[in-house]
């Protein structure tokens, strides 16, 4: 009898059969760069053309298509992606259908900030939130993080930098509460989102950086530790408001997918959501 898992192998291999047909069916010889040859029977591209742009065989490819227990690496799902014209979320789809994972872009370069995700900073009276770039540099921020954290817009460089602020800004240490607890934790986190940019001379200078300026980071970075991005809570205290206590969420955003929105909302602890909004109005 089946197992569980055996269905579900199945039914991958069925929607991977499908989805190729599908993508092979809406392309023609002249899409690809092949001569028309002779009238055909059904449209797009036969199944021998795929195999021959993407490099494999004919049977092989067929197999495939036919929803077989045939296991390609990821080499070749990228041979079929490229024959295919595969966009990138076609691209990902192809992977995860096979029960590969998808390969990740690494971009390079400035990062720019959607204008939805600036507009959604905005409307955001009474939470304060931010945008992490790649490097967990803060690219965009609305007034309520002002009001709690300080002015971002007068920071340059790394100084705008979240594990910089940790690690290397006294002002800032000063007022997270909680700091030897969040600032390992954070460490850990970043260190698991740098890995998939390693080599990168960005990240390798701000780890120098940091290895110079603090003794803690200078200690921590070597044990290795990591752990998956997680929401919390983080306790302020602000030199105006005094005590502040927010439950904080990391929430990815897909396109580009190298950012995050952090959001703060505020507890009912210590009056937070009270001592916040006079903080805002006194920003205004």
């Amino acid at each position: 009898m089946p197992s569980v898992m055996d269905e579900r192998l199945d039914t991958r291999r069925r929607e991977l059969a499908a989805f190729l047909r599908s993508r092979r069916e809406r392309l023609s010889p002249e899409d690809v760069g092949l001569p028309p040859g002779f009238r055909r029977r059904t449209p797009g591209l036969r199944r021998e053309e795929v195999a021959l742009l993407a490099g494999v065989g004919s049977t092989w490819y067929t197999w495939l298509e036919q929803g077989r227990d045939v296991r390609p690496s990821a080499e070749v799902l990228s041979t079929i992606a490229t024959a295919l014209r595969l966009d990138p979320a076609e691209r990902r789809h192809l992977f995860l259908s096979s029960n590969r994972p998808a390969p990740e872009v690494r971009r390079s370069g400035p990062e720019v900030v959607p204008e939805p995700i600036l507009r959604m900073l905005d409307s955001m009276a009474g939470q304060p939130a931010y945008v992490l770039g790649r490097r967990w540099d803060i690219l965009a921020w609305n007034r309520a993080a002002v009001a709690v954290f300080g002015d971002y817009g007068r920071l340059e460089g790394d100084a705008r930098n979240i594990m910089h602020m940790i690690f290397a800004d006294e002002e800032h240490r000063r007022k997270v509460a909680d700091w030897d607890v969040l600032a390992p934790a954070s460490l850990a986190m970043f260190r698991a989102d740098s890995v998939r940019y390693a080599a990168d001379p960005d990240f390798e200078r701000l780890i120098e950086v940091l290895s110079a300026k603090s003794a803690e980071f200078r200690a921590w970075w070597p044990k290795h530790d990591v752990r998956r991005p997680l929401g919390g809570v983080k306790r302020i205290d602000h030199p105006k408001a005094e005590r502040m206590a927010f439950e904080y969420t990391r929430l990815a955003v897909v396109d580009p997918p190298d950012m995050t929105l952090v959001v703060y909302t505020p507890l009912a602890d210590e009056q937070t959501a009270a001592k916040l909004a006079r903080l805002i109005e006194a920003c205004a």
